[in-house]
């Protein structure tokens, strides 16, 4: 469909030179993820594949906490593709409830369609895929990548988890590893298992070799 492709080229030349964890890469894997969940559920395929593109078109992240950028540039590329205003809502809504916010932020939005897109950005952020990330974001923002002296905080509000430093590793107990219990399909939970024993190996790898047993 003419607006898909348009959308995505909008949203190549937009994330050009963003950081490798949220680039157009990261973008492409969760567009083609929430795609084969989709085809499993009764959802509007175009809604779903549209808020997919744009979900990070400004991550709050790289605009000092700010998250209102990302769904005001979304609007105004919809807006300029002459598309249903019902249809443009639905997308904004997704866009503004799909992000983890620390777990414990109440969705203000409730669709399949939410559903589907939130579960292509979690998977995205586990298994292999979800590793390499964590890693790349941790080095962008020159972190350490383990402190035993500093323990993970599965607790954190909102703010807390957005203004985190602590090492990467405390990451995966702060959020990757949670993600396989708050998926919303059957088909993100599927796929989610395989990632999330996945990390839970490499985890039980690092700690040995960070204390000299393998």
């Amino acid at each position: 469909m003419r607006i898909t492709t348009d959308t995505e080229s909008f949203v190549q030349r937009e994330l050009a030179h963003t950081e490798g964890g949220h680039d157009w890469f990261h973008i492409q894997r969760v567009y083609n993820t929430a795609k084969t969940i989709c085809a499993s559920e009764h959802a509007n395929r175009l809604v779903v594949e549209l808020a997919a593109l744009l979900h990070d078109i400004a991550d709050s992240k790289f605009h000092n906490g700010d998250e209102t950028i990302g769904p005001a540039k979304a609007r105004t590329w919809l807006e300029e593709q002459s598309l249903d205003s019902k249809l443009i809502d639905h997308v904004i809504a997704i866009i503004e409830n799909v992000s983890f916010k620390g777990g414990t932020t109440q969705r203000t939005h409730e669709s399949i369609e939410l559903d589907i897109v939130q579960d292509a950005d979690r998977l995205d952020a586990i298994g292999a895929i979800g590793i390499a990330r964590t890693f790349n974001y941790g080095g962008f923002k020159n972190r350490v990548i383990h402190d035993p002296n500093i323990p993970p905080n599965v607790n954190m509000t909102k703010q807390e988890y957005k203004s985190s430093s602590a090492p990467t590793i405390n990451h995966f107990h702060e959020k990757l590893l949670r993600l396989k219990d708050l998926m919303n399909t059957t088909t993100g939970k599927e796929m989610a298992q395989a990632r999330h024993d996945y990390m839970e190996g490499f985890l039980d790898q690092f700690h040995s070799e960070w204390d000299g047993k393998r």
